[in-house]
């Protein structure tokens, strides 16, 4: 009871679904928790993990059956593995879901990486096609994943029941500016960098619903909370002693903190509640606020050309636009 008076964590209102939520999901991660809960909904879930993903298919189905009512009120669960910075996984993945899945009512992208909590590092590090690894994991992935997701998208929404793009991105997107989405910010901060690639997802979160929502798509981007998870964790790998001390107060730092299943509550209602506008920053539960740059509107639909300008070129798939 302390502890929910001095957290005040919000929830969304349960209902019943139905059709295919994705999001990136491990177990104690805030995607994870969003998949259990639409599953235990109804909803048929497709989960996307890096490694094992029949491992957390497993693990996943056993936790919805444990909430569920009974098994004929919770959704189906499959995994796949997908790695966000590689093209060709990418590719793969959205080849498995147009040839296995009849609809995609909503997608959530729930998948990210903040490295260098204590910004140590001097040069940015690149990921394997050579991109700044925030960028190419938070930003450009998840938006290769959501463009080649679009025609299923579009089939299966209509303006008056649409389907949903759903962008888990973080207040820290104020850390980033519109000059560093498209040259790199000097001298490097991987602070600032993590900020330009929440940035960049809430700019094509507001453009996706202005070239999309006549055409049944709306966008929602969120902030989930100060949420207590293992993303931290890889952050801070290898600093010693600083990484020891999180360790042993970490049932402090838990206790201050949303669990992942309350950080799934904003995530939950952008996906679910008919009354949840689209285009729109959310923030516990209720529109927020973003920052002053997300509202740059030539800035969104410049982002979005030269994204879709790169997704083209990485394979002869055509992107949808």
């Amino acid at each position: 009871m302390i502890r929910r008076w001095i957290v005040r964590p919000r929830h969304a209102r349960p209902c019943r679904l139905d059709g295919r939520r994705i999001t990136g999901a491990a177990p104690g991660s805030i995607g994870y928790e969003t998949a259990r809960q639409l599953a235990a909904w109804g909803a048929d879930v497709v989960v996307t993990t890096r490694r094992e993903p029949q491992a957390l298919a497993e693990h996943l189905r056993s936790a919805v059956a444990g909430t569920a009512a009974g098994a004929g009120d919770r959704g189906r669960v499959d995994a796949q593995a997908l790695d966000l910075a590689d093209a060709a996984s990418v590719e793969r993945f959205a080849a498995w879901h147009a040839d296995t899945c009849d609809r995609l009512d909503v997608l959530i992208n729930n998948a990210g990486i903040h490295l260098d909590l204590l910004s140590k590092w001097k040069q940015p590090q690149l990921s394997a096609d050579g991109h700044e690894i925030h960028w190419r994991t938070n930003y450009l992935g998840t938006m290769h994943l959501t463009q080649r997701l679009l025609p299923q998208l579009e089939r299966s929404g209509n303006p008056t029941r649409p389907a949903r793009v759903v962008n888990v991105v973080s207040q820290l997107h104020d850390k980033g500016g519109n000059a560093g989405l498209f040259d790199q910010t000097r001298p490097y901060n991987s602070w600032v960098a993590y900020g330009n690639s929440k940035l960049a997802l809430v700019h094509a979160s507001f453009e996706l619903q202005q070239r999309y929502r006549a055409r049944g798509v709306q966008a929602y981007c969120l902030h989930p909370g100060a949420v207590f998870t293992h993303i931290a964790d890889r952050g801070l790998e290898g600093t010693g002693t600083i990484e020891n001390i999180r360790k042993f107060f970490a049932p402090v730092e838990a206790f201050f903190l949303l669990t992942p299943a309350e950080g799934a509550q904003t995530s939950l209602r952008c996906a679910t509640d008919a009354h949840a506008q689209g285009g729109h920053y959310y923030r516990n539960c209720a529109v927020a606020a973003p920052s002053m740059d997300s509202a740059d509107a030539a800035v969104s639909s410049r982002l979005w050309d030269q994204t879709c300008a790169w997704i083209d070129s990485l394979a002869p798939t055509p992107a949808a636009h």
